[in-house]
């Protein structure tokens, strides 16, 4: 299964690719166009994208309204928005849950979010920081996640840098859920621009892959899209 990650999956849609829209907050947060023009740029020294968008958002009530039925992810600011964000959703609303975003003012709340697991979400995905402790991912699979998204962007001082710096990093998580936690579900989301790179993911354990930064590049993806479904991977 494919997936298109956050921010891009609020915009472009593909037969048999599953948007993941996002990421949501309690209440909004305005001034994304401002954010993308100051702060999303190429850096040729990392060799990759780099943003301080900060998850700038309509609020979970708009997700509510337009997108159930599809995924969506939720970023937590403060531990006292969790109830209010279970309350408010539906219970069969898939969502992932955004423990890990480096450009916001705040670090990512991962207390109590099991609250958001029942048995009517057929997805409940956490999606870990490339950086992520294993002791992280250890107390994240006690409380009771399967399903694990490797990864979001690396913390960098510009904010959070994407592309095929995230390789590694998504190595060496993906390899140790594998090798540790034999029934979790993993999607590997990072620096994926070829078949090549699906397949590598695919041989460490993952099971399901995510697109994003090469939505930057519309040739490329749409010849990796059309890989795919040629030859069916």
């Amino acid at each position: 299964m494919y997936f298109i990650s956050p921010p891009f999956g609020n915009y472009f849609s593909f037969p048999k690719l599953y948007q993941i829209k996002g990421s949501y907050t309690l209440e909004p947060r305005y001034g994304l166009l401002g954010q993308i023009i100051k702060t999303l740029r190429y850096n040729f020294e990392y060799g990759g994208w780099t943003n301080k968008i900060g998850l700038r958002n309509k609020g979970i009530d708009y997700a509510i309204k337009n997108y159930n039925g599809e995924i969506v992810s939720i970023a937590i600011l403060n531990k006292e928005d969790i109830p209010k964000i279970v309350k408010k959703i539906p219970e069969n609303m898939n969502v992932e849950i955004n423990v890990s975003c480096p450009n916001a003012e705040k670090k990512m709340i991962d207390e109590d979010i099991n609250l958001f697991l029942n048995d009517k979400r057929k997805w409940c995905i956490l999606k870990l920081s490339p950086t992520c402790e294993f002791a992280s991912i250890d107390k994240y699979y006690k409380m009771g996640f399967r399903q694990f998204h490797c990864s979001n962007t690396i913390p960098v001082k510009e904010g959070g840098l994407s592309g095929k710096s995230l390789i590694p990093y998504n190595k060496k998580l993906i390899k140790h859920i594998n090798e540790n936690y034999k029934e979790t579900t993993i999607i590997a989301g990072g620096g994926i621009t070829t078949i090549d790179d699906i397949i590598m993911y695919k041989d460490i354990g993952a099971k399901h892959f995510a697109f994003s930064s090469v939505m930057f590049h519309p040739l490329k993806f749409l010849m990796l899209y059309y890989q795919i479904k040629k030859y069916n991977i």
